[in-house]
């Protein structure tokens, strides 16, 4: 798909976060847009955010653990649009802190919203694609999805099963040439998710400096829809991530206990908190959760860009002190 003037493009968790940035991005790029969340109020707003761009938007409210509300979600995109080119199941959530800590019915949710809000979005559309033969099915994962997170057990439960159900799809539509079904690993993202998660670990939570922003993870969708791949990650700690699980699974996750730990010994207290995954709540309702802002810090990929500059600049300048101290020995 390169051209998206008149697309359809379904988006759920669009309320805010990355889900709001991909409404945005698709929207500039002509596509006509439904955004999905439980957040009526929001999405309205959003929709009316992404007319202003001369494509059509439609807001459902949705539940993406009912599967009646994900279907009726089909339906109304269908009805006002008349088909369904992409669909991107990006709702997600998570519980943090030490997983007997938590009430089971958070970890029920956040793998029923995680891995089944995407079943549930893939059982809608996939029969509308094999209808027009054609489509983009997307499935956000995140690198918790590559290697295990510790203290986000559930959470890691449901992107490894979203992987793993993500690849089982593609194999069953290999007749299927123009249905796709594609998997995207952000690494860590600004997004209001760690108020819209639970955490029960009694400390602060704090994601560090290599934050991405929602925009950045919103053009690799658009990236990926137009040219489909099978997985994609979004940022270099996703893919290093991967790699070293893959190599090294056992000091992966020695490596990355020991540092969450060291973290969580570190904090501050904090109330234990639910967040929104038994009840929608009023904060965290833009793309980015403001902690670049609040940290004063650029992206992780401008910081990325930083380093490598200054790695290729020294690199540059010890290449031009051992030749010129070879030109004088001569």
């Amino acid at each position: 798909m390169k051209n998206f003037h008149g697309a359809v493009v379904v988006i759920t968790g669009a309320s805010s976060g990355i889900g709001r940035a991909g409404a945005l991005a698709f929207a500039r790029a002509g596509a006509h847009v439904v955004v999905a969340a439980r957040r009526q109020a929001l999405l309205e707003r959003l929709a009316e955010e992404c007319s202003r761009y001369f494509s059509a938007a439609l807001a459902v409210p949705t539940d993406v653990t009912d599967p009646q509300a994900v279907e009726a979600l089909a339906r109304a995109a269908e009805d006002r649009f008349g088909r369904i080119d992409v669909w991107i199941n990006n709702a997600g959530t998570g519980v943090f802190g030490p997983f007997q800590d938590a009430p089971l019915d958070l970890h029920r949710r956040t793998v029923e919203v995680n891995l089944f809000g995407a079943m549930h979005g893939a059982y809608a559309v996939l029969p509308r694609f094999l209808e027009q033969q054609r489509g983009v099915l997307v499935n956000m994962v995140s690198l918790g999805g590559w290697a295990p997170a510790p203290f986000a057990a559930a959470y890691t439960a449901s992107k490894f099963g979203l992987r793993g159900f993500s690849a089982s799809l593609r194999q069953e539509l290999r007749r299927s040439p123009h249905i796709h079904v594609c998997a995207v690993f952000p690494a860590m993202v600004d997004t209001p998710g760690f108020v819209h998660g639970a955490n029960v670990s009694g400390r602060t939570l704090d994601p560090g400096p290599m934050l991405y922003a929602p925009e950045e993870v919103a053009e690799t969708l658009v990236h990926v829809v137009r040219h489909p791949r099978d997985e994609i990650a979004v940022g270099w700690p996703a893919r290093a991530a991967q790699a070293a699980y893959a190599l090294a699974p056992g000091p992966t996750e020695h490596l990355m206990g020991l540092a969450l730990n060291r973290a969580l010994d570190r904090a501050n207290p904090a109330p234990v908190t639910h967040g929104a995954l038994r009840a929608p709540v009023r904060e965290g309702t833009a793309s980015d959760g403001g902690w670049l802002a609040r940290k004063r810090l650029p992206s992780a990929s401008t910081l990325s860009g930083v380093g490598i500059s200054v790695v290729g600049i020294g690199a540059a300048l010890a290449l031009g002190r051992l030749i010129g101290g070879r030109r004088s020995k001569r």
